[in-house]
């Protein structure tokens, strides 16, 4: 099994920007594409963003599309996610993924998640 860690949450105003990582164990995090989920008070967790085992290929939700920014270094086992002009709905505890890459689907979610990250921001 893959071990993930998450840091980088905090508080912060609407319009600023965070900078999310998730650092995993072992020799094996290439072999892992990547994803971020969030889960607000009261809703389900929901896929925010995920990332190919190379750093090639992103994907995002529609709802952060043009705001968050996923990436990975290898070398480092770490994934990142930017997030900017952050809004008071994006107020959620924040989740990596280690997910499978086929031929049939670029990312699928996996068993191994991190503790989570609290990010909140305020109006």
């Amino acid at each position: 099994q893959v071990q993930l860690v998450e840091s980088g949450g905090g508080l912060v105003q609407a319009g600023g920007s965070l900078r999310l990582s998730c650092v995993g164990s072992g020799r094996t995090f290439s072999s892992y594409a990547m994803g971020w989920f969030r889960q607000a008070p009261g809703k389900e967790r929901e896929f925010v963003a995920a990332i190919s085992r190379s750093g090639g290929s992103e994907y995002y939700a529609g709802s952060v599309k043009g705001r968050f920014t996923i990436s990975r270094d290898n070398a480092k086992n770490t994934v990142y996610l930017q997030m900017n002009s952050l809004k008071p709905d994006d107020t959620a505890v924040y989740y990596c993924n280690a997910g499978e890459e086929t031929q049939a689907s670029p990312y699928r979610e996996g068993d191994y998640w991190g503790q989570g990250t609290q990010v909140t921001v305020s109006s």
